[in-house]
């Protein structure tokens, strides 16, 4: 006998579809997909770490690598995972400056699902002697108590030792 969450499924696409598409046009917020918070009342922090991160870079075409790391608080909306993993592979051909692509990546998560706090971020290999991390954060205007609370989980969050995270 199987059971099932609560968790609904129904607006997912790319999940269960057994393949992933090639992404035609570079990374897009179309690209993303997003499944209701179960516990949009509770603050909790959702953390991707993506460790084969490719793009280019867009003067010389070389390649660039790292690990991108995206930490969040939900509101309404969770990025869905395997469309999270589409999304970076769309980087692979992409030429961008480290800056501009850790700043999309927030941008485009923001837009995706709005959450109440986002950090994104770009530990990117050193190329040329010179090691670059880029952090862009954003926290969502709301409500002083739902403001504090959220606030004090990402403190919280933030002086956890994790040997996972830089």
């Amino acid at each position: 006998m199987t059971s099932r969450s609560q968790d609904r499924t129904g607006e997912l696409k790319i999940l269960g579809s057994g393949r992933l598409h090639a992404p035609e046009g570079g990374p897009s917020v179309a690209l993303l997909e997003s499944f209701p918070n179960c516990f949009p009342q509770r603050p909790y922090v959702v953390s991707f770490t993506f460790p084969e991160f490719t793009s280019l870079c867009p003067v010389t075409g070389q390649p660039d690598s790292g690990t991108i790391t995206v930490e969040y608080i939900p509101d309404q909306r969770c990025v869905e995972s395997k469309s999270f993993k589409l999304y970076m592979f769309a980087f692979r051909n992409h030429q961008s400056f480290m800056e501009t692509i850790t700043n999309t990546v927030l941008d485009d998560l923001r837009a995706l699902m709005d959450p109440c706090w986002c950090r994104v971020k770009g530990l990117f290999a050193p190329r040329g002697g010179t090691r670059i991390h880029v952090f862009a954060e954003d926290f969502k205007a709301l409500p002083e108590e739902r403001d504090r609370l959220v606030r004090a989980a990402v403190a919280a969050w933030k002086m956890e030792p994790d040997p996972h995270r830089p």
